[in-house]
């Protein structure tokens, strides 16, 4: 598993803050998909570079752009 890109007390202060849908069930694996995206931009990788570790990578993608539309 990748190393972690957040602390714990990081997470806890950040997580209030991400919109995740009005639908749907809570996303189990939504720190990861945060940290996939403090990923690609520390990494300057393409998205498809992604590690596993973060899930698919079109739903990391498809999460940040949520995030960016809401001015997260």
């Amino acid at each position: 598993m990748t190393r972690r890109q957040l602390t714990d007390e990081q997470w806890e202060f950040i997580e209030p803050y991400l919109p995740i849908g009005e639908y749907g069930p809570y996303p189990e694996r939504l720190r990861e998909q945060f940290e996939g995206v403090i990923w690609r931009f520390r990494s300057s990788a393409q998205w498809r570079e992604m590690p596993s570790e973060f899930g698919p990578w079109a739903t990391v993608y498809g999460r940040f752009r949520v995030w960016r539309d809401a001015g997260v």
